[in-house]
């Protein structure tokens, strides 16, 4: 999922996308929502009674930091969660006063605004797709119970990029669109190397925070990987809003 920032509400567009998308789903038991921002290492867990909101962001109007989504916790989820990841090398703890951050709750409030599934919020322990895919099947057996894994970024996030008309930036245009044909091709190891295999990456990420929340989601997918489906397509201040539906 391509999140977005703060002002996504104000948009002529994307809430609306946002909006039918979630209605289009199985309603989720619960929500394992893993965001481009918060990174955490060893894997950490959020809070799972009152969920507060990390208001991450800096110099908007004053009125972005009223903004509410008092989704209920997820303490069942997370106990599922630490079963299936502690091994081993990977521990599991709990950060019970760390809240939902804007990729959390920026799209989740378009998709549903009641509030009323259960949210869990995990953090990135790495920023190693590889490694990242492995979390997301360890935890594959979570959507056999309906929970829905969410994991929340930008197919391209290059904030010096940005810009106010839409215009998009040829290179952030070829590399959306090798990240298209590298998923419609079912092209794993091509999108878990992207930083080498795609065009202009350093440049569409500078960073890879954004675009390897999608590795979590693969590893998720399980046999789904060869029906993947972009069910947001388009650009928001140049940046693409891609996102990607398995199963």
């Amino acid at each position: 999922m391509s999140h977005g920032g703060p002002t996504l509400a104000e948009d002529a567009f994307w809430p609306g996308q946002l909006a039918r998308w979630g209605a289009g789903l199985p309603r989720p038991t619960a929500i394992l929502m893993v965001s481009a921002h918060w990174e955490e290492a060893p894997l950490a867990l959020g809070a799972t009674t009152t969920v507060p909101l990390v208001y991450d962001f800096w110099g908007f109007p004053e009125h972005y930091y009223r903004i509410q989504y008092a989704a209920p916790g997820a303490p069942g989820l997370a106990e599922q969660v630490r079963g299936l990841l502690r091994a081993p090398g990977m521990p599991v703890h709990d950060l019970p006063e760390r809240g939902l951050d804007h990729g959390a709750y920026v799209p989740l409030r378009e998709m549903y605004p009641d509030a009323d599934i259960p949210v869990l919020q995990m953090s990135l322990p790495t920023l190693e797709p590889k490694k990242l895919m492995d979390i997301g099947r360890r935890l594959a057996p979570l959507r056999d119970e309906g929970v829905l894994i969410v994991g929340s970024g930008s197919f391209t996030h290059n904030l010096r990029a940005i810009n106010p008309q839409n215009e998009v930036p040829s290179p952030l245009a070829e590399f959306d669109d090798w990240g298209r044909r590298a998923l419609e091709a079912g092209d794993v190891d091509a999108l878990l190397d992207f930083a080498q295999k795609a065009p202009a990456a350093q440049y569409a990420h500078p960073r890879e925070e954004h675009f390897v929340p999608l590795a979590v989601t693969l590893g998720a997918a399980a046999d789904d990987l060869d029906s993947p489906r972009s069910v947001i397509e388009g650009t928001w201040l140049g940046l693409s809003k891609r996102s990607v539906q398995f199963g």
